[in-house]
């Protein structure tokens, strides 16, 4: 068994934050329809009205803790959260939903 890991180098980050290509992309669902301008505070996620009455948010989302932090605006707008959910393969499985 000797040598069997010579190639791989361990990170010395304890959690090493992922490269673009490897950024998960979620939809976030809520009651209600918000403005184009919160676009900014919900970091740049893509905020689709959907015929329903909800709102879907759509993007790349760093990390858990980021993803908590969205969640966490939702509630803060004290509008009800619906769903949260990935997308497998990223943009490219996002249905493309007009308002």
């Amino acid at each position: 068994m000797a040598g069997h890991n010579e190639d791989k180098q361990m990170s010395s980050e304890p959690n090493p934050k992922p490269g673009p290509d490897q950024l998960l992309v979620y939809q976030i669902r809520i009651k209600g329809h918000l403005g184009a301008q919160w676009t900014d505070w919900f970091e740049g996620l893509t905020i689709t009205l959907e015929n329903t009455g909800d709102t879907l948010l759509t993007g790349p989302v760093v990390d858990q803790a980021a993803l908590h932090g969205l969640i966490k605006k939702v509630r803060d707008l004290g509008m009800p959260l619906i769903s949260v959910n990935p997308v497998k393969g990223g943009y490219n499985d996002v249905p493309e939903i007009k308002p």
